[in-house]
């Protein structure tokens, strides 16, 4: 299966959607899991999809839309991406083909990017192992870097990929452990 990305427009049909999409799923491991209305309408109504920072697009397999991804800090060399499937597709093994192809996208779209990153929380076991199989890197672990619904904390665990790790289709580790006290 290959995915498309579609980039979205600033339009009423367009913020509808999104507001539905918002609404309509959960998102257990994002500071807000579950959207009102209101809330969904705010984050259109900022620009979170459509600013000189960041851009959404829409995730499309032929058929269907099957999620949203928000590239952020796009005025920066290392941009990072808030990835959000709807329910349905979940747990299907569709994350890893959707973040290589998203990769694919970003390096060609926007040749000044170095690396590409996200965040995920600690207890986020699935996207954890897709970010890895996905050829992403961990590179931090934030602790109690992630607040969540119920006022408690999680690690937050950056993953990122570098431009030539893609385009050369390897890992270049780094030493965690490179000073002592």
């Amino acid at each position: 299966m290959t995915f498309s990305f579609l980039p979205m427009v600033k339009s009423g049909d367009e913020t509808r959607a999104l507001v539905q999409f918002l609404t309509s799923n959960r998102f257990p491991f994002h500071v807000m899991p579950a959207h009102s209305e209101e809330s969904a309408r705010k984050l259109v109504e900022e620009g979170r999809f459509w600013s000189g920072e960041s851009i959404g697009f829409w995730i499309d397999n032929g058929p269907e839309r099957i999620g949203l991804v928000v590239l952020d800090d796009l005025e920066e060399d290392s941009p990072m991406f808030d990835l959000r499937l709807a329910e349905e597709f979940r747990g299907r093994g569709m994350g890893v083909q959707v973040l290589k192809e998203l990769c694919a996208m970003v390096f060609d779209r926007f040749p000044e990017i170095v690396r590409f990153e996200g965040q995920t929380r600690e207890d986020n076991i699935a996207m954890r192992r897709t970010f890895l199989r996905a050829g992403f890197l961990k590179e931090a672990h934030y602790r109690l870097g992630w607040p969540t619904a119920d006022g408690t904390r999680v690690a937050s665990v950056a993953y990122a990929i570098l431009r030539q790790d893609w385009e050369n289709q390897e890992i270049t580790p780094f030493d965690w452990e490179d000073i002592s006290a």
